[in-house]
């Protein structure tokens, strides 16, 4: 390993590990295409140690009171909102995406982490007095035990943080197998576990690639696996992790569309559709890649798209850009590709984001953003989710044409309208298949104490992430039926049991 890089390992029982890795790989800068550090990747027996460290932390921890687990939520709050910068720096050197935005993910997983400190009065259960004499029935939910998160490169902070500190609250440990390709940040975010009081072993990251995600799936001790990531691996996890007798919440991806009415505000339709289109350098599962215009608004709309296109500094992370590279040089040339399929389709490509200039080092993973109009359904820079700062306009006649496109592509994360009428508004979030919608917003993420999700090719299971459906998908449901005796109660009766 070269003295200017660094040695990344796995976090196992809240110390590094301290053994040697079978097989290593690359982590880059981005904005400069040099390797930074070196990460060991897990061996099937190094996820077995680490499972099993886990596996014994949960017994002590899912006995753990709600009070403690909560005040233990709290400081740990604290502490990611005091290193927020910090881990900000370390996703910017290794994702590329620029500090601003590192820091916005980092808030938007802190709000996670405040709804989980509620957790008290999330997991309280019913209770039925009297359902017959002298008997009562109350429900309660228990931990499951070892839970696996297998994150994307995308968000190494934010989606971590959808599920841990969830499952952590409900009584769980967890083992975090973070991208390759940025894996620092979660083991910041893991160190400052120790800090805010969790025992060791409750979190835990093992870094790998599919040997380590493999085991994971199969290990008779992982109760559970959250995943987020491409659609096809998405399905393999889900098809794995439970033919394995798994708990499994495995989003995949999307391809979402914005659609504009004629009458929307066009400016805010094109601050919109730029600011979602080429956030993170579209390297995200909520952007917004397909504009769908309704004429005959169109041409105006791309008018002022381009205009802003044309404000927008594409370079280092570090220096105030407003777009940075992508997160490496195989994924910068796929996306190119695409670039060069749309031309060849036929698509016509108003904004070439390979050409211009870049402010960052020569061997950076550079492209800008790209504008292509008339595209068509039939074309794959429709068809496939690019994960690159690539806008596809698609023009259609009228709303129902424009929500049958939608309606009819095999993802369904997110999806946007942009108008001033509330009945064209309120009929698409009736009509539209798609598990998150915006109104005359383009990134319909929603808050912590909602869950998350797709639908269609975009969620393989029924339980999306945080809200509530996150604490029942860490939890398993108990229902305890109790009869308490009266003391003067004595005699034998063999005849069948009845309700008075």
């Amino acid at each position: 390993m070269s003295t200017d890089t660094k040695r990344i390992t796995h976090l196992v029982g809240g110390s590094p590990w301290t053994g040697v890795a079978e097989r290593t790989s690359n982590v880059y800068n981005p904005a400069t295409g040099q390797v930074t550090g070196e990460l060991d990747l897990a061996s099937a027996a190094t996820v077995d140690e680490v499972v099993k460290v886990a596996h014994d932390a949960s017994k002590a921890w899912a006995q753990t009171s709600l009070t403690k687990r909560a005040q233990i939520l709290f400081a740990y709050r604290e502490l990611v909102s005091r290193n927020k910068e910090r881990i900000a720096a370390l996703i910017t050197a290794e994702h590329g995406k620029v500090l601003s935005d590192a820091v916005g993910e980092v808030t938007r997983g802190l709000e996670v982490i405040e709804f989980a400190c509620g957790i008290p009065h999330l997991l309280k259960g019913g209770y039925s007095e009297g359902v017959s004499t002298n008997v009562d029935v109350y429900s309660i939910r228990q931990p499951l035990g070892v839970c696996a998160v297998i994150s994307p490169f995308n968000f190494p902070a934010m989606v971590p943080m959808w599920f841990v500190p969830i499952a952590v609250a409900c009584g769980n440990s967890v083992v975090i197998k973070p991208s390759e390709k940025d894996p620092s940040a979660a083991n910041a975010m893991a160190e400052l576990w120790k800090e805010a009081g969790l025992p060791d072993g409750v979190v835990n990251v093992v870094h790998g690639d599919k040997e380590a995600v493999d085991r994971l799936l199969e290990h008779p001790d992982v109760k559970s696996v959250s995943f987020v990531g491409s659609t096809p691996i998405a399905k393999y996890v889900y098809e794995n992790g439970t033919k394995n007798g798994k708990r499994v919440q495995a989003l995949g991806g999307a391809k979402n569309h914005m659609i504009v009415l004629p009458d929307a505000d066009l400016d805010l339709a094109a601050d919109a559709a730029v600011n979602a289109g080429f956030g993170s350098a579209g390297e995200r599962c909520m952007a917004i890649s397909a504009l769908v215009a309704v004429e005959p608004i169109a041409d105006e709309l791309i008018g002022k798209i381009k205009e802003r296109m044309a404000t927008l500094r594409t370079g280092d992370g570090t220096r105030g850009c407003d777009m940075g590279p992508l997160v490496t040089g195989a994924h910068r040339d796929k996306v190119a590709a695409y670039v060069a399929a749309g031309v060849e389709a036929g698509a016509e490509l108003v904004v070439d984001g390979r050409e211009g200039d870049f402010d960052g080092a020569d061997d950076g993973f550079w492209l800008g953003p790209t504008l292509f109009d008339k595209v068509t359904p039939e074309m794959s820079i429709y068809t496939d989710e690019i994960f690159g700062p690539v806008l596809s306009v698609v023009r259609t006649t009228s709303y129902d044409a424009a929500l049958d496109l939608v309606n009819s592509n095999a993802y369904g994360n997110g999806t946007a309208i942009f108008t001033n009428d509330g009945g064209a508004a309120r009929r698409f979030q009736n009509e539209v298949e798609v598990g998150m919608v915006g109104i005359n917003v383009p990134i319909p993420v929603p808050m912590a104490y909602y869950s998350f999700g797709g639908w269609k090719n975009s969620l393989f299971g029924d339980t999306h992430a945080h809200g509530t459906e996150g604490v029942h998908f860490f939890t398993r449901g108990k229902v305890v039926t109790s009869r308490w005796l009266d003391p003067s109660h004595g005699g034998i009766n063999l005849g069948f049991p009845t309700h008075d």
